[in-house]
């Protein structure tokens, strides 16, 4: 547990969980860091999210800074995303998560 020196200030958690939630982002995320660049691909990449809603949050995604969304101008409909070094820096608290859920698999499922 926390002493009262090193108290959590729960402003910095609301930003991270702000940046991170809902139900697709971090799966993104994920996709992203995978490798999967076109459209098509990070939505084959996560199960059951729909083409609006892929749409939706990539969208809010490159507002925020969280993806970069390129055309290539030479071939008509070649859209790629890729993770901005912001995203990236997201990459220590996905790491944590990933071996947080390996290590308490049994107790979750």
């Amino acid at each position: 547990m926390c002493t009262v020196k090193d108290q959590i200030d729960i402003k910095y958690v609301e930003d991270t969980l702000y940046v991170l939630h809902g139900k697709w982002r971090l799966s993104i995320i994920i996709s992203l860091y995978n490798g999967n660049r076109r459209y098509r691909e990070i939505a084959r990449s996560i199960p059951k999210i729909t083409f609006t809603m892929l749409s939706k949050e990539l969208k809010f995604m490159e507002l925020n800074n969280l993806v970069k969304r390129s055309e290539d101008p030479d071939f008509p409909k070649m859209v790629e995303y890729e993770l901005t070094d912001y995203s990236e820096s997201l990459y220590p608290i996905i790491e944590k998560m990933l071996e947080w859920g390996k290590s308490h698999r049994k107790e979750i499922t």
